[in-house]
C-alpha cells in the first residue's frame, strides 16, 4: 500500500473517532434491541427450568417448604455420604432454616479440602438454561460452587425467571450501582469435560454432581413432565 493511502486511511479513521457520550452510547445498545429467546421447553417456567436442569446432568428433587427442603437435604446426605454434615456460604436465608429438625449439621463458612458436600440457595433460576445464579462473596464463597464432591442448590420457585436477559433484568433491580458483588456465577450442571479422547468425564474441574431443589408449591407432575421432556429416567 502506498504511504499516501496509508495516511489517507488513517486520516480519516481519526476524523471519525470521535469519543461518544454516554447517552449516545446508550442510545446505541438501545437501538440493538434483543434477540428472541430460545422456545421454551415448557409453557411453565418451573418445569421448563427443571427439565433444562436435569438436560444437563443435574438431578431435581420438589420442598414445599424450607421446612421440608431441610428434610431433602438431610436425606440426600445420608444416601450419599452417611452423614448430615456439609458446608454452607453465610446465607441469612439457610441459617434461618430448621436445621436439626431433620438433624442436620451445616458448618458456615467456606468449603475445605475433605468436605463431601456444599449447599448453596440461589438468587435465581433461569427456566431457558437451566442455571442456578449465585454472587461469590460471605453469603455464598466461590469455594463452595467448586471443591466439594456434591453441589446441593436451593431455589424459590418465585425466582425462576423465562430467559437469560430476565436474570440480567432481576440482578440489575436486585443490585443497584455500587452494590455489585466480586462475582455472579451461572452454573448450569456438574463439572464435566469431553477433552481427552471424546470421552465424558465428570468432576474435572468442580462439583461431580449438582443437585437443585425447588421450593414452593410445586406439584409433583410438574416433576415428572420435567423428566420426560429431558429424557431423564427418574433416578
Amino acid at each position: 500500500m502506498a504511504e499516501s493511502a496509508r495516511s489517507e486511511i488513517l486520516a480519516r479513521l481519526r476524523a471519525n473517532s470521535s469519543p461518544a457520550t454516554a447517552e449516545q452510547i446508550g442510545q446505541e445498545l438501545a437501538a440493538l434491541g434483543f434477540s428472541s429467546p430460545a422456545a421454551p421447553a415448557a409453557a411453565d417456567h418451573c418445569i421448563a427450568f427443571m427439565a433444562n436442569v436435569l438436560a444437563n446432568k443435574g438431578s431435581v428433587e420438589l420442598a414445599a417448604d424450607r421446612a421440608e427442603a431441610v428434610r431433602v437435604v438431610g436425606r440426600y446426605l445420608y444416601n450419599r455420604f452417611r452423614t448430615h454434615k456439609l458446608v454452607a456460604g453465610n446465607d441469612p436465608r439457610i441459617a434461618a432454616m430448621p436445621w436439626r429438625d431433620a438433624g442436620v449439621l451445616p458448618r458456615f463458612g467456606a468449603a475445605e479440602n475433605g468436605d463431601s458436600a456444599a449447599l448453596s440457595y440461589a438468587r435465581l433460576g433461569v427456566a431457558e438454561t437451566g442455571a442456578i445464579v449465585t454472587w461469590t462473596g460471605r453469603a455464598n464463597p466461590g469455594r463452595n460452587n467448586l471443591l466439594p464432591e456434591d453441589h446441593l442448590v436451593l431455589v424459590n420457585r418465585e425466582d425462576v425467571v423465562a430467559s437469560l436477559e430476565e436474570a440480567w433484568r432481576r440482578i440489575r433491580q436486585d443490585l443497584p450501582a455500587g452494590t455489585w458483588p466480586r462475582g455472579i456465577t451461572f452454573t448450569a450442571g456438574p463439572s464435566s469435560t469431553a477433552d481427552v479422547e471424546a470421552r465424558l468425564v465428570m468432576g474435572a474441574h468442580g462439583p461431580r454432581r449438582w443437585h437443585v431443589i425447588l421450593v414452593g408449591a410445586t406439584p409433583t407432575e410438574a416433576l415428572a413432565e420435567a423428566r420426560a421432556l429431558s429424557g431423564a429416567d427418574g433416578t
